[in-house]
C-alpha cells in the first residue's frame, strides 16, 4: 500500500481509479466532484461538515445529518444558544451526557482506542485543553492558561504551538478525571454569572486564526461544539471496542 503524505492533487482527475479501502485523514476534499462512483460503505466524518454543504444525488444532506445527530444526542441542538440562559442549559445538557458516558465505560476501555483515534482518557485530556484555550485563555485572558495534562490537536507542534506547558508522560486516569471535573466547574461558574453584555464582548482567537475576532459567546459555543463532537467520537469508538 502506498502512502501519500502531504501530497497535492488539486485539479487532478481520476478516471476508472480504485480507492477501495483507502483512508484519508486531515485532508482537504472540499469542492471535490464525484460522478458515477461506487460509494457502498463510504464512511465520512467531518468536524467542519456543518460549515458548508455535502450534496449527494442532488440533495444537500448536511441538514439531515444535523437533525439526526440532534435526535441521537438530546441537548446537542442547544450548542448554538445566544443567551446566558440558553448557554447554561446547553452546558447542563452536554455535561450530563458526558457523565453518562464516563460512568458507563468499564475500566478496561478507558485507555483502549480504535486505530488512529483517541481513547476516552485522551479525549478528556483534549477537552481540558479546549476549556483552557477558549475559556481560560480567550475569555479570561490568562497568560498561560493550559494545564500540563492537556492533549493538543494533531499537528500542533508542526504548526508552531509552544509545547513547553505540556507534560510528555501521560497522566493516570484518576488525575485526568480530577482535572476534567475542575475544568467543568470553571465553565459552570462562569456561565452562572455571565451577562448578555459580556457575551457580546470581543476576544482574540487563542490559536491565532486568520483574523477572526470571536465574541465571548462564540468562545463558549466553541467549547460546546468541542464537547458534543468528541462525545460523538468516543461513543462511536466505544461501540466498536465493545
Amino acid at each position: 500500500m502506498t502512502d501519500h503524505m502531504r501530497s497535492d492533487f488539486r485539479g487532478a482527475t481520476f478516471v476508472r481509479s480504485s480507492f477501495r479501502g483507502a483512508t484519508l485523514r486531515f485532508s482537504d476534499v472540499s469542492d471535490v466532484t464525484m460522478r458515477s462512483v461506487d460509494v457502498a460503505g463510504l464512511d465520512i466524518d467531518s468536524h467542519d461538515l456543518f460549515l458548508g454543504s455535502l450534496v449527494v444525488n442532488g440533495v444537500d444532506v448536511v441538514p439531515l445529518v444535523d437533525a439526526e445527530l440532534n435526535r441521537r444526542f438530546p441537548g446537542r441542538e442547544l450548542q448554538t444558544a445566544r443567551t446566558p440562559e440558553g448557554l447554561r442549559e446547553a452546558w447542563v445538557a452536554v455535561r450530563s451526557a458526558w457523565r453518562t458516558t464516563v460512568e458507563c465505560t468499564p475500566p478496561e476501555l478507558v485507555d483502549a482506542h480504535v486505530a488512529d483515534e483517541w481513547s476516552l482518557a485522551q479525549t478528556l485530556r483534549h477537552l481540558v485543553l479546549a476549556t483552557d484555550a477558549w475559556l481560560r485563555g480567550a475569555v479570561q485572558g490568562i497568560e498561560q492558561p493550559f494545564h500540563e495534562i492537556g492533549l493538543l490537536f494533531t499537528g500542533a507542534e508542526e504548526s508552531g504551538v509552544d509545547m513547553s506547558p505540556f507534560r510528555a508522560d501521560p497522566p493516570g486516569y484518576a488525575e485526568v478525571l480530577a482535572v476534567r471535573a475542575e475544568r467543568q466547574r470553571m465553565v459552570t461558574d462562569f456561565l452562572g454569572t455571565v451577562t448578555d453584555e459580556q457575551l457580546a464582548e470581543e476576544r482574540t482567537d487563542p490559536w491565532g486564526g486568520d483574523g477572526w475576532r470571536p465574541t465571548v459567546g462564540d468562545c463558549v459555543r466553541v467549547v460546546l461544539e468541542e464537547e458534543w463532537a468528541h462525545l460523538r467520537y468516543v461513543r462511536r469508538d466505544l461501540e466498536l471496542l465493545r
